[in-house]
């Protein structure tokens, strides 16, 4: 008599576990030979292949290609099929959505993006969400038939208990309470909704400058102003989903004789502080955006960095009082613009006039943080579900 799954040791559980390794190889590794397969899992040659069989029976892998072999005919490559489930990532800004398909291999598919309406009655947050879905899905050339997930990023904090929006900027049209629910019941797919700063830490743990340290703090400078905590890979979000709002955090007037009378540091290094900072040096622009791109090359640059890098370490140091994380990440527009340099700058600041001596670095992740740390988490879960198909 043949033995079932739920009970150990049987025939049934040992084939589900060795389908599942090697499947799980194959999405980790990309595609791999029979022997690979066997290799990689301590699995005997025929066994191997009765493994790829019942994956092929499954409709989970296929054949992709084939490799020289040292000897005799060249060697058939399997990989995982994607077609049976698609996710998509997405990033909620106040006028524009970002998004990009994502599979369970990890390909990465262009970045679609949407200007959304500026009044609150022709938006709503399934609409922007089901917006970004159609549109990551004819960047990548299919529908959205096959999405069952989403991770989107917005800017604001998320209740994990209640799934409801707190500290939120402009969101025009979007609810405050349940938005998860609705968004669900909307779309028909699951949904993960986070934190954008949060999502930016999670691609830089897994990519950028927090990859192979014990913990870091992201201080996102932008617009608006976030922190996340990362401790050893688990990011700490408050029992309310509130922590790492810093930009409320009020500032004394006396923090230092050249800094302006603000109230808290959405007002010292926002967005609307950094331009009128910037302006007072002659650099021009309407939007961070545009003001960071001249920055870049106006002869002005460094006295910008250093006047913006005291201002910056107003909002490092309770960071350090706090927390003394191992690294402290300078990341969002602003800190992706500062580089290096504003980093040093900060660091030698807080060396001089406290007793901390922090390491700061810049972020590494190249280019559309929030997306990739959607696509990470998403991705994910997608590779979950895939490994939950054999039997």
């Amino acid at each position: 008599m043949s033995g079932t799954p739920s009970q150990p040791g049987t025939p049934g559980l040992l084939r589900a576990m060795n389908d599942r390794a090697a499947l799980a190889l194959l999405l980790e590794h990309g595609p791999l030979t029979r022997a690979q397969i066997g290799e990689l899992t301590g699995l005997s040659k025929p066994t191997a292949s009765q493994v790829v069989a019942r994956l092929e029976q499954l409709e989970l892998i296929d054949v992709v290609g084939s490799v020289p072999a040292a000897r005799g005919p060249n060697a058939v490559t399997y990989g995982v099929r994607t077609h049976r489930a698609h996710a998509v990532a997405v990033d909620v800004q106040p006028f524009r959505v970002l998004s990009t398909l994502v599979d369970a291999t990890g390909h990465e598919h262009p970045v679609a993006e949407v200007a959304l309406s500026r009044t609150a009655s022709e938006r709503s947050a399934v609409g922007d969400i089901g917006t970004a879905i159609q549109a990551a899905c004819h960047a990548a050339g299919t529908t959205p038939d096959t999405v069952v997930a989403a991770a989107v990023g917005v800017q604001g904090a998320v209740d994990p208990r209640t799934d409801d929006l707190a500290f939120v900027g402009l969101m025009p049209g979007w609810p405050r309470r349940s938005v998860r629910a609705q968004l669900e019941d909307g779309l028909g797919i699951s949904v993960r909704i986070d934190n954008d700063v949060n999502l930016a830490a999670v691609a830089e743990r897994v990519e950028g400058a927090g990859h192979e340290v014990e913990g870091f703090a992201l201080l996102w400078i932008g617009d608006g102003l976030g922190l996340a905590v990362d401790l050893a890979g688990t990011l700490h979000r408050g029992a309310a989903g509130g922590a790492g709002e810093i930009g409320y955090l009020p500032v004394p007037h006396d923090a230092s004789g050249r800094l302006p009378a603000v109230k808290d540091l959405q007002e010292l290094i926002g967005g609307i502080a950094m331009g009128k900072l910037a302006r007072a040096h002659g650099v021009r622009g309407r939007t961070l955006d545009a003001v960071l791109a001249e920055l870049a090359g106006h002869p002005e640059h460094e006295a910008v960095l250093a006047e913006l890098a005291v201002r910056v370490a107003v909002g490092v140091i309770p960071v350090l009082a706090v927390l003394d994380p191992p690294v402290v990440v300078l990341g969002g527009p602003t800190g992706a613009a500062g580089g290096q340099t504003l980093a040093d700058l900060v660091r030698g600041h807080i060396r001089r006039t406290t007793r901390w001596s922090p390491h700061i670095c810049v972020t590494t992740v190249a280019d559309h943080p929030v997306l990739r740390g959607a696509r990470s988490v998403v991705g994910a879960d997608l590779r979950a579900r895939l490994l939950d198909l054999v039997p």
